[in-house]
């Protein structure tokens, strides 16, 4: 045996391969080297959750999986992007001939090796040992990271990248990530800029658009998109984001296509099936996302990646349908979570909207009432996001198709619009959760309209000099609407004419406490950056201009 490494007898690796005869040469190809701890699945689906549930050191990963859309590369990008996979960890993915050049591109953005079918003993131990040098290296990079120390990190990898240190580049794009993280944005976007001059490379000019989205420039966020999707339109990771830019600007049907596009590009990767699944429901298009939802719940319901979002949607259209069958699948695996998750606020209120759906199949629309009754006390907690709103609106809906009389569901639904509809997205969320109303639909649109008639208001009481009336106008309303635009807004007049209005000390104090009650991300559940499936609910946070 030849022990690669002092360390090399600690540490634990994962194959994933589904063939079998590969994975034994692999598993003994790692003992012989001196790897402690040798684990084999043939699935992505399988090496997924292991991936989440469980640190390796290494992971050898082929690029290629029979009867699956899945390929090394999606799960790779998973896990990388939403921060599963340690940087600790060494990925090196194994490919053919064919798909080389793919997987040569991917290499100088998040792989740490890859290896080329045939291969030795000898080139396996020759990437590992590389690979595995790169992490000491950067041993205190990482272990910053862990520790969750992200300006300590931050600066040393913009340190390595100036003195264009060993790994300079591969530094550097963590680097702009945590400078992205900490809200630098200037930084970081000086940084990537930085690193295209030196040496142009997709994932820097993504990230000069990342910059511009985060700062709230979306047209200059689409621009730089438009000229990268032009150039490389199979990056998957360009139309992610374009995508968002679209669905911020309320652009529904155009952001549904370039989801599309990306998921195309990778018909494994699902979170991409969950954002088309998911937009598709707002779009409109049932058909196309009840397919799609589903084919992420086949191949991930028990992943950190599946947002249960997609249950619940999946649970309506199955309702819809008639399809009582469909609707309690849904159902029991949405019960199974909470049993996993009793203290969860987000997975309760999914339960409810399920309750109050299941009493209308069963036509009990006394008992689905109080189901949603329930629901809706809900709507006055800081937490209560759009996500919920939206939920809660499609529930009332569907109980109004019952004949019943509901005089209390119009002034609930104006609530609703009065907090919720900050900016044409979440606007045209809501309105598609009416299923048809036009009742419902066009209060939405007024409730949207009332609240940008207030902040250009409160503009022109700013532009005129009385930059006190504008904060108190927003302060006012903020509270009156619990309108996560009103409230930032309140405190942007404020931050930028602080000097000129008195009892400004005052006024932040008012602005700060709206500030934590109503403009928060909800705890517990999926990051926010992957926001049901992609598409922006879960925060309420969201001074988007209109």
């Amino acid at each position: 045996m030849f022990l690669m490494d002092q360390t090399i007898q600690e540490a634990s690796a994962l194959i994933i391969d589904s063939n079998a005869n590969s994975r034994s040469l692999m598993s003994a190809q790692l003992r012989d080297l001196g790897v402690g701890t040798v684990k084999q699945t043939p699935r992505v689906k399988d090496a997924r959750v292991m991936l989440e549930h469980q640190t390796f050191d290494i992971v050898l990963c082929d690029y290629h999986f029979d009867s699956s859309d899945s390929s090394g590369q999606d799960l790779l990008d998973e896990l990388r992007r939403e921060g599963l996979l340690p940087y600790s960890t060494v990925f090196v993915m194994v490919t053919s001939e064919a798909t080389y050049a793919k997987v040569a591109e991917a290499a100088e953005a998040a792989l740490d090796a890859y290896l080329i079918k045939p291969y030795t003993s000898a080139n396996l131990a020759e990437r590992l040992a590389s690979a595995r040098q790169r992490k000491r290296i950067l041993k205190g990079i990482f272990e910053a990271i862990e520790n969750q120390d992200f300006e300590t990190a931050a600066n040393l990898c913009l340190a390595r990248f100036e003195a264009k240190d060993k790994y300079w580049l591969y530094a550097a794009r963590i680097g702009a990530e945590l400078l992205l993280r900490l809200k630098r944005f200037d930084d970081a976007r000086t940084l990537y800029e930085a690193i295209i001059a030196a040496k142009t490379v997709p994932w820097a000019r993504l990230g000069v658009a990342r910059t511009e989205v985060a700062s709230g420039n979306l047209q200059a966020a689409r621009r730089t998109l438009e000229n990268l999707i032009g150039e490389l339109p199979d990056y998957a990771d360009s139309h992610d984001l374009m995508g968002h830019v679209q669905m911020e600007q309320g652009d529904l049907a155009q952001a549904l296509k370039t989801y599309q596009t990306a998921a195309t590009l990778t018909p494994g990767c699902l979170l991409r099936l969950q954002r088309c699944g998911t937009l598709g429901f707002y779009a409109g298009q049932r058909a196309e996302a009840v397919k799609m939802l589903e084919r992420a719940m086949s191949q991930g319901l028990r992943s950190k990646l599946f947002d249960m979002l997609s249950l619940v949607l999946v649970g309506l259209m199955r309702f819809d349908a008639k399809d009582f069958k469909g609707f309690k699948y849904t159902h029991d695996a949405l019960i199974a979570a909470l049993e996993r998750a009793p203290g969860s606020i987000r997975l309760q209120r999914f339960d409810l909207v399920f309750r109050g759906l299941a009493c209308l199949l069963e036509r009990r629309v006394g008992q689905a009432l109080v189901f949603a009754r329930e629901f809706t006390e809900h709507a006055d907690a800081g937490n209560f996001d759009l996500e919920a709103a939206s939920l809660l609106t499609a529930l009332w809906i569907r109980l109004s198709s019952q004949e019943v009389e509901l005089e209390e569901m119009m002034p609930i639904l104006k609530g609703l619009g009065t907090r919720h509809c900050t900016a044409k997205a979440s606007t045209e969320i809501l309105v598609s959760m009416s299923e048809g109303h036009q009742g419902a639909a066009d209060q939405f649109r007024d409730c949207h309209q009332q609240i940008f008639n207030v902040a250009e208001t409160a503009m022109r009481y700013s532009l005129r000099g009385s930059a006190k009336a504008a904060v108190e106008l927003l302060i006012q309303q903020g509270e009156a609407t619990r309108n996560a635009k009103l409230i930032d807004m309140a405190g942007l007049v404020l931050k930028r004419h602080a000097e000129k209005i008195e009892g400004a000390e005052t006024l932040a104090e008012q602005i700060d406490a709206l500030h934590g009650r109503y403009v928060k991300p909800m705890t517990g559940g999926p990051s926010k950056a992957r926001a049901a499936g992609g598409v922006t609910l879960r925060t309420s946070a969201a001074a988007v201009a209109a």
